[in-house]
């Protein structure tokens, strides 16, 4: 059966035509009704019967009038002869109720969002930095170093700045021009191992730090605000919009070593986010960061894609703490299961990361000298949850280790051969470079 749809089915919609309706017949419209002005032949003439009628009212109506008239004058020489023309009016009590008033209607006060935006930006535009960077000398004498600028976030007043990894990676000079026009050289403190972040660290008196948020209590549809130095020119850029959705994941290049590279659990948002936005802020109604502006899909209209702060807060605090920018690592080559994937390989549950025979690389799910041998877990097991947390297609498992640290002791529900088993696990430290 062919799809109406294609180009070759497609039709023009004419109405249909109706036939006349048989009453319209020709000359119909052009004949009058023959005794609009004439009576009917054989009735009797009403109209000289209505003339008669008519001189009767005449006499009838002048004498109502004439008494009327008399009447009235009678009256009102009785009250002014008693003296009651003039005099006040006294009403007497009724049990009539009282008049209808119309009840004072105070319009409710509308929320001006426009003010809102306002107010949480000012919040936060303050610790918006703006980083430039150029990479390593070219070997060229007659070629300029690349650079290439970016945002970033001030999130602690010791100089710590949250930004992007492909804004500062691989580069050999750091400058970032604070909210005041100072700029001040940074260095980059580390990069993250398993998202598009990495942390810049400058020296600065008076710095103002960015009130951080939650990004697990974000909802579609609520107010989101993207600030930066759009273009690397327009510095402070303000722009807003909604959170589109929630979890979303995007293939991205490295712009090194030009590796593709999957983002996951990102937000979606309309806010526009422009070349020179990465690294910036993503901002709640209440002024707080919720995430970090980080791409936007090529060839689509209001369509960017941030990265939530929770992924963020583990490396931002070890960087404070002073440690090594690190992810925990479980050592496994899983695939996220839903319905189709349990439908298509038979497999007893719709949820969960499978540990599948058969792995894209040819490697091993269960990766040698792991956490996860240690551990003892197995080829065609289903890991259903971490500390009680499932995991599913909304909750990936890589989301939910993103907020423990290396050296956390966390417990896994396996489903191996229709027996539920809890596995204690020591995360280990997630190596560079993997996907």
């Amino acid at each position: 059966m062919s799809d109406p749809s294609s180009p070759e089915q497609q039709t023009t919609y004419s109405p249909p035509t109706e036939p006349r309706s048989q009453w319209a017949q020709p000359g119909w419209g052009q004949q009058t009704p023959p005794h609009w002005f004439e009576p009917i032949p054989g009735q009797p003439d009403r109209r000289r019967r209505q003339r008669r009628s008519r001189g009767y009212l005449v006499v009838l109506f002048a004498v109502a009038l004439l008494g009327s008239v008399v009447g009235s004058g009678l009256t009102y020489g009785l009250l002014l002869s008693t003296g009651q023309v003039n005099g006040p009016v006294a009403y007497a009590p009724t049990d009539s109720p009282p008049p209808l008033v119309a009840p004072s209607i105070t319009p409710r006060p509308l929320t001006d969002d426009r003010s809102a935006i306002t107010t949480a930006s000012e919040a936060v535009s303050p610790a918006v930095v703006t980083i430039t960077v150029q990479a390593s000398q070219p070997t060229d004498p007659f070629t300029l170093p690349e650079t290439g600028i970016g945002s970033g976030i001030i999130y602690d007043t010791a100089g710590y700045i949250l930004t992007n990894r492909h804004v500062v990676v691989d580069a050999t000079t750091v400058m970032v021009e604070l909210h005041d026009g100072r700029q001040v050289e940074g260095t980059v403190y580390g990069v993250d191992t398993l998202t598009d972040l990495a942390i810049v660290k400058i020296d600065g008196n008076d710095l103002q730090a960015a009130p951080i948020g939650d990004s697990a209590s974000l909802k579609p549809g609520q107010t989101a605000i993207v600030i930066g130095s759009a273009l690397g020119t327009f510095t402070d850029s303000v722009t807003s919009g909604v959170i589109s959705a929630l979890g979303r994941s995007l293939a991205v290049t490295d712009p090194v070593d030009g590796e593709r590279r999957q983002l996951r659990n990102l937000i979606q948002t309309d806010a526009a986010i422009n070349p020179g936005n990465s690294g910036g802020p993503l901002v709640d109604i209440n002024g707080q960061v919720v995430g970090v502006s980080t791409a936007y899909a090529q060839g689509a209209q209001g369509i960017f894609f941030a990265i939530p702060i929770n992924i963020a807060k583990p490396i931002m605090a070890q960087a404070v703490a002073g440690e090594p920018l690190t992810r925990p690592w479980i050592g496994i080559i899983y695939v996220t299961v839903d319905r189709s994937l349990a439908a298509q390989n038979n497999l007893p549950i719709d949820y969960g990361a499978w540990l599948a025979p058969d792995t894209a690389t040819g490697e091993s799910a269960v990766i040698d000298g792991s956490p996860a041998e240690e551990a003892g877990l197995h080829v065609g097991d289903i890991l259903t949850a971490i500390d009680g947390k499932q995991i599913n297609a909304a909750n990936n498992l890589d989301d939910i280790l993103s907020e423990h640290e290396p050296g956390d002791r966390l417990t896994l529900s396996v489903l191996r051969e229709g027996q539920d088993l809890q596995i204690g696990i020591t995360l280990g430290v997630r190596p560079a470079g993997l996907e």
